[in-house]
């Protein structure tokens, strides 16, 4: 991941609602959700969703499939691993065991 993307995946996530979308797809991954779940779990409007998961789609944090007349959205978990990964990379210098708390805390399933 270079640095430019990284950015605009944390800029994605530095908003209360994107955030709280991506936190909720999370939860349900590898399903996802659709967009008006999502909307009505979150009380956000639709407009303002589909914004937000716009931007997280741009960013690289969440896909889309359309599946009818509705759109699932599912949290793109090798997306945030990436961003991990760039953030952690230069990790610990000489000694990566000082990472094994991070890594544990961050890894799932």
């Amino acid at each position: 991941m270079e640095s430019k993307n990284a950015i605009e995946a944390l800029a994605a996530l530095a908003q209360e609602g994107r955030l709280a979308a991506f936190r909720l797809l999370v939860k349900h991954a590898p399903d996802g959700l659709p967009a008006g779940d999502i909307a009505e779990r979150l009380e956000m409007p639709p407009s303002t969703l589909s914004t937000n998961l716009s931007i997280l789609a741009r960013a690289g944090l969440v896909t889309a499939t359309r599946e009818g007349r509705s759109i699932r959205y599912r949290a793109d978990m090798s997306g945030m691993a990436a961003l991990l990964a760039y953030l952690m990379e230069d990790c610990c210098g000489a000694s990566p065991a000082l990472c094994d708390p991070v890594i544990s805390e961050v890894t799932c399933c």
